[in-house]
Order: structure tokens, then sequence, then C-alpha cells
């Protein structure tokens, strides 16, 4: 029905309404003489018209009748309430008789409202195909044997809202019960599905419905709480006795395989997360606004990282996103994927190398990006340990040909994709990074293009991440195999982790002044990588030194019992929710052109043993700490877990 039927539609009820309720106040008689009949069609028609200026004034017929809510009825009374008072004015003022006083217009107001009301519920039944099936059930309604059955697992609510949207779950499933926080909430209905109990209950709700026959094929998670909760041998034994588990899709889950159910899109639980933490949940609205209607360039777009930035880029609205990557498998996969998801997005893929100063410089002069982040890096530990020429040539010369390009091009803003590997590096990787760091920032001094750097620690799930390597190893029985038993790292999901990182240059981009540290992202508390090992097993079913053996080989060169985010020299201040800067006690020493050209050269000329020392001399330098402030600098560093 058009606005222009819903209003008419509503002056008719008005109509209606003030006859109804004269025949409640009066009965027939206000029928019987003629004048009184006239009188009574004139003070209908009279209320019609004051429910027509108060519905041009208000507008309620912009409501969707099928989307009727507790919301639209209180706007429905608060109009009814308006329209009498308003026909009581136009009554008084005009001289029209009426009878009954203030009883009157209260029987007409409360027939008003039932009468507007109950056209939307009748509007809203018929669209959710409720309607027979509402007025005839006298019990909640059983799963359908036909359907594989669902359990919900969520808060009221939030289960509430999911079986009220119209077709949530279409042909798929048959909803079987929901658990909810609290216990007190047991027996209680939503749409004709119970609460079957709380969630600490959910092994005694599973037995349950085992016996009864209707072991749910599927578990749908609601809550935005970490899974691990849940245990991970519990869901492991869920996963091997062929029960699903299902999430809604979310916005920085763009990437994700989903399925569409009904007018749902559900996906599966990843791994990563059956394994992390509670995700950080922040306002999206910064990042659209650094985003949309802006050039964006990413390199390294065909990468973990990278990919995810595309995607959570392309989500935006930029005017245009240039993907640029070496790897020329990665970056068609990530461009055919981005113009399945957005076909009207204006993109570009650019097969370059970093290392390609000249072809760098070319492409940032077609392209103008006004917002450059470089993902681009070797960062597999091992590797460029065993290659520093190449992890120089890449890291720190890659990220200096960026910076150069995007400055030289005239962008508005350059991120620097960095790790927690920097902070005190005892590898030729990390290393290299801490002095990308340094080279990035001193492109951002004194001129247009604002510079950031965001720094955090292990992905779950990026490549080389020990959870695909020990997926494997579980895979073929094992062993699975670390390097010690009291090796920690921090750990966040690859969506989550972009999604702080556009958060973090949303924010430094509206500063007054650019940032003068490194922004950290919060990682929360390590994770012991042999604890990591136990739940992947876990998961599976199995159980760890039974089923699966678990060796350790030593450490490797390079490599640390733990990491930090904030280096012996620098101090951390908090940012904004997520994020945190790690910002230097004293002005860091520049790198000279002269340095960085000998250390280019040493990698050019493939001589290892100098572009090692060259490089760990430029590390100590941008670590150095004056004698005031080394004492309580080491308590900072001691403390900086505790602080990031």
């Amino acid at each position: 029905m058009g606005r222009m039927g819903k209003i008419a539609a509503h002056m008719v009820l008005a109509f209606v309404a003030l006859i109804l309720a004269r025949l409640v106040t009066a009965g027939a008689a206000a029928f019987e003489p003629p004048p009184l009949l006239q009188t009574t069609l004139f003070q209908a028609a009279l209320f019609a018209v004051s429910a027509l200026m108060i519905e041009l004034v208000f507008r309620l017929e912009r409501s969707p009748w099928r989307f009727f809510g507790a919301g639209d009825a209180l706007r429905l009374a608060r109009s009814a309430f308006l329209t009498t008072l308003t026909f009581a004015v136009l009554g008084q003022a005009i001289g029209v008789h009426r009878s009954g006083g203030v009883r009157a217009l209260f029987v007409v107001f409360l027939v008003q409202v039932s009468l507007l009301a109950w056209l939307r519920i009748i509007r809203r039944t018929i669209y959710d195909r409720v309607l027979v099936d509402s007025l005839i059930r006298l019990r909640p309604a059983p799963a359908s044997p036909a359907l594989p059955r669902l359990l919900i697992i969520g808060t009221a609510s939030e289960a509430e809202a999911f079986l009220r949207a119209p077709a949530a779950l279409g042909e798929r499933y048959a909803p079987v019960g929901v658990l909810t926080p609290k216990a007190s909430e047991t027996g209680d209905e939503l749409g004709g599905v119970c609460i079957l109990g709380a969630i600490d209950d959910f092994d005694g709700v599973m037995s349950q419905l085992r016996d009864g026959g209707l072991q749910p094929a599927a578990l749908l998670f609601l809550t935005d709480g970490p899974l691990s909760a849940f245990g991970a041998e519990r869901l492991g034994r869920l996963k091997t006795e062929g029960v699903r588990l299902l999430r809604r899709q979310g916005l920085v889950d763009m990437g994700a395989p989903s399925m569409s159910v009904g007018g749902a899109s559900l996906r599966e639980i990843s791994l990563e997360e059956l394994l992390s933490r509670a995700p950080v949940r922040l306002d999206p609205h910064p990042v659209r606004a650094l985003v949309a209607g802006k050039r964006v360039l990413v390199t390294g777009a065909g990468g973990s990282i990278g990919s995810e930035l595309a995607r959570q880029i392309a989500a935006s609205g930029p005017a245009q996103l240039t993907l640029l990557d070496s790897a020329e498998a990665n970056l068609f996969h990530i461009d055919r994927e981005l113009g399945e998801a957005w076909p009207q997005l204006p993109r570009r893929d650019v097969l370059c190398d970093v290392r390609d100063a000249a072809r760098l410089d070319l492409v940032f002069a077609a392209e103008r990006p006004e917002l450059v982040f470089h993902a681009a890096a070797l960062k597999h530990v091992t590797l460029v340990e065993n290659h520093p020429c190449e992890g120089v040539r890449t890291n720190v010369m890659g990220t200096r040909n960026v910076a150069a390009a995007a400055k030289a091009c005239g962008a508005a803003h350059l991120a620097l994709i960095s790790t927690d590997k920097a902070v005190a590096p005892a590898s030729v990787m990390g290393a290299t990074k801490r002095v990308a760091e340094a080279v990035v920032r001193q492109f951002g001094c004194g001129g247009a293009t604002r510079v950031s750097v965001v720094r955090f620690g292990n992905v779950l799930g990026s490549a080389g991440s020990v959870v695909p390597i020990f997926q494997h190893q579980i895979a073929r029985g094992g062993p699975v195999t670390l390097t010690d038993a009291q090796v920690e790292r921090y750990f966040m999901t690859i969506p989550e982790a972009v999604q702080l990182v556009l958060r973090a240059v949303a924010l430094s981009a509206v500063d007054a002044e650019p940032p003068t540290g490194v922004l950290t992202l919060e990682m929360g508390e390590p994770v012991k990588i042999i604890d990591l090992a136990r739940r992947m097993i876990e998961l599976q079913g199995l159980v760890p030194d039974r089923d699966i053996e678990i060796k350790i080989t030593g450490l490797r060169p390079g490599e640390k019992l733990t990491e930090a985010l904030v280096d012996i020299n620098e101090i951390a201040r908090p940012k904004a929710p997520g994020v945190t800067e790690a910002a230097p006690q004293t002005p860091l020493p520049p790198i000279s052109i002269e340095a960085l050209a000998a250390l280019e050269a040493a990698a050019l000329a493939g001589d290892e043993f100098s572009v090692r020392t060259q490089l760990f001399a430029l590390v100590e330098a941008l670590r150095t700490v004056s004698p005031a402030l080394a004492a309580p600098s080491k308590t900072k560093a001691a403390t900086a877990r505790t602080q990031v």
C-alpha cells in the first residue's frame, strides 16, 4: 500500500473510530433522530480531518506496516492522543456540539489506537505468514521432523530478533529451542520457540534433547562472546558428532564463505574463532569517514592482511581501490573476489614489486591514491633469517620506495603495517620492520603526507601462522611440533586485526597533530603455543599426548620465547578502545640517506654479514635510551605487556 493509501486508511479509521465511540457512549440513540445522526457524522468527519492534520505533521505512513513493533505502537498512541486533542480544540473553536465530555474523548482515543494497531498487526502476520498458525496453535510449535534441528544460543533479545525476522531460517533448519545466559528465562516462549535453559546448562539440555530424539544438527551462536568459553574438548566432540557450528555473517566477515538461509546470511564458525578471545567491537563510522569517497591503494593486497584490508575498505565505499602485489595468483584471487562482492566498485589490479622504485613511481602517479596501506612484506622469521638480503630489499627498501612514491604523488595518508617482532628484535625480520618503521616516519616529517605505523602481533590463520601448520600435522596423525613449551605469542583473528588497523589510522587521520609514536593494537593476554596446540587437537575430538603427540624441537635462530608491543625506549599511552600509542621517550635519531644506501648496496651485493651488521647497528641506534631515562624505561618495558 502506498503512502496516500495509508493516509486515506487512517482517515477512514478515524471516521469509524468516532462512530464506534459514539455507539459505546450513547448507544443507538445517537443515530435515531436525523439531527443527531448529522451531528455524529459531522463529528466523525471533523475527527478524520484532525487525524489527517496529525498524520501530515508526524508522517506515520513512512513506517512500514509489515515491520510493526512496540515502538510503532507507542507512536500510534501519541498520534491518536494528539488527534483527539486537535478534534476537541477544533470542535470548541467552531462550536460543534460534543456530548459525553472527557469520557467520550477517552473512548474515541482507545478505539482509534486499537483500530490502527490491529490493522498493522494483521498486515504483519500476513507478511510473516504466521496468521493462521498464530490463531490455531495453543502451544509452542514442535520442530519440523523433515528439517535439521537448530539450537540457538544467545540472549533472549538476540534470539527473539532473529526468530522475528521474516523467513529467517527459510526451509533449511527448524529451531528446537533457545539457550540464554539467564536461568530465570527458562520456559519463556520466543516466537513459538521455547527457552530450554541457561547456557551454563548446555550439557544437560543437549542430553535431554538427545534422549527425546531432538538432537540438533547445528548450533547457532548469536552472542559475540568467545566460543572458547564452551571448552575446546566439548566443541571438538560436537564437531566429531557432525554438529555444525554457525554464526551470522557480519561486516568484517565479507571474505568468509557463507550460505544464504532465507533472509539471513549464516556461516560456519572458523577454527580461528574457536581459538580466539572475545573480539574488540568498534564503531565503524570513523573508518567509513576515512575511506568513503577516497582513492585507496593497498600494497601486498593478495596477502593475509592485505586481502582483508581490501575487503573491509571495499565495504566502506572508496572512490577507487588499487590492489598492488607481486604474487600473480594471490592478486588474481582477491581481485576476482572483490569483483564478485562489489561489482560496481572501481578498482584496478597492479602486478608490481615494491622493490622496483621506478615502476612504483609510475603506478602512484597514474593512480593518485589519497590513502596508502603498505602491507607488502617478507614476514616468515626463519626464511628471512636465512635470506637477510632479500628481507632488507623488500621490508626496508621496499618501504622506502612506497613512502617516496606516496609523498611524490601527494597522498594524504600512508599507513605501514608492522609487527611486534620489531620490538627488541632478535631476528632479521624484526630488525627490518623496526628500521622500516623509522624510515616511513621520516617521510612523514614536515610534509603533506601524514604517516601512521600500526604494530600488532600474530594473527590466527595468516600465511605462515602456526594454525594451518598444526592443522596439517593433526590431519596426518601427528606429531604436532613446537619449538619450546614456554613460547607464547599475542593472537587475534585477521578480520579483527584489520578492523583495528583501520580504526587506528582513522584516529590518527583526524588528530590535530600526527602521532609521534607507533600505534599498537590491544592484543589481550599472550597465549602459550603449547596450549594452542592442545586446544586444536581437542577441537578435532582427539586427546593430546594420547591420540596426537606434541613434540618439542628447540628454538630456531631469531626466535624469542615472548614478544612485546612496546620497546624499552617507548611509553604506552591509551589512544582509543583497542588502540594504544607507543611513543618514544626521546626523539629518534634519523637514518641518513648514506646509511640506507650502504645497506642497500650490501643487500644487492649479497653480503649477508655486512647486511646483518649494518641492520642491527641501525636498530640499536633506534633503541638508544638516555642515561636519565634508562632506569624507568626498564621498568616500563617490563610492564609493557600489561599496559597494551
